[in-house]
């Protein structure tokens, strides 16, 4: 039987806890024997992480929505191209901190650009390339800003912008989440961690057949 590469992304608003439980994943899967790329959005190539400069830092107005829905998909295709795609060729799994959902909530719902730009920028830029599973990271508005801001990170453009635009992300996960059920898993991360990651495994393991303790 193949080798079969599996991508898992995950998203969610600021503070939700993505990058922990991208670490905690992977290092999951490779416990089992997988061959696991843990990488991010906007970033994860030398091209990318070189755009991402131009996305998180800076003042809030620094690009209207097209602008950096672009640059988010200009990111991404280096990103696709040069990391996601060779990597499930090769059979590994590859767990993403971020990938097309989260340019549909921030610019798309956030900052209303709508779904149909974002929609043709992702059959345009990346093709048929989606997510085996998504695992969506919910948390309340304030709670997310305050985790963010206690991390004391200098990437913190998005975190800086209104609370009615994080708010108006937050709704837009969900109602992506709502569209694809079959693809996207929806965890609250107001939970502890070890709860968190109880249910990430066993949404992993119940939609991608890997059985993980």
């Amino acid at each position: 039987m193949p080798n079969t590469g599996r991508f898992i992304t995950f998203e969610g608003g600021e503070g939700a806890g993505k990058s922990t439980n991208v670490q905690m994943l992977k290092e999951a899967l490779e416990d089992c024997g997988k061959t696991v790329v843990a990488t991010r959005e906007p970033g994860g190539s030398l091209g990318a992480e070189e755009i991402r400069k131009l996305l998180v830092d800076g003042s809030v107005d620094r690009w209207d929505a097209m602008t950096e829905a672009l640059l988010h998909f200009a990111a991404r295709r280096d990103h696709a191209e040069r990391v996601i795609r060779p990597a499930l060729a090769r059979g590994d799994w590859v767990i993403s901190d971020r990938f097309v959902d989260s340019t549909m909530a921030y610019q798309g719902y956030g900052h209303g650009l709508g779904r149909e730009p974002i929609e043709i920028l992702h059959s345009l830029a990346i093709g048929d390339l989606r997510p085996d599973l998504t695992i969506l990271l919910d948390l309340a508005v304030e709670a997310g800003l305050g985790r963010a801001g206690a991390r004391g990170d200098d990437e913190s453009r998005y975190e800086r912008m209104a609370d009615g635009f994080h708010q108006r992300l937050r709704d837009g996960f969900l109602d992506i989440a709502g569209r694809e059920p079959a693809r996207c898993v929806v965890i609250d991360a107001a939970c502890e961690l070890a709860a968190v990651q109880a249910d990430i495994r066993a949404a992993v393991s119940d939609r991608l057949a890997v059985s993980l303790p």
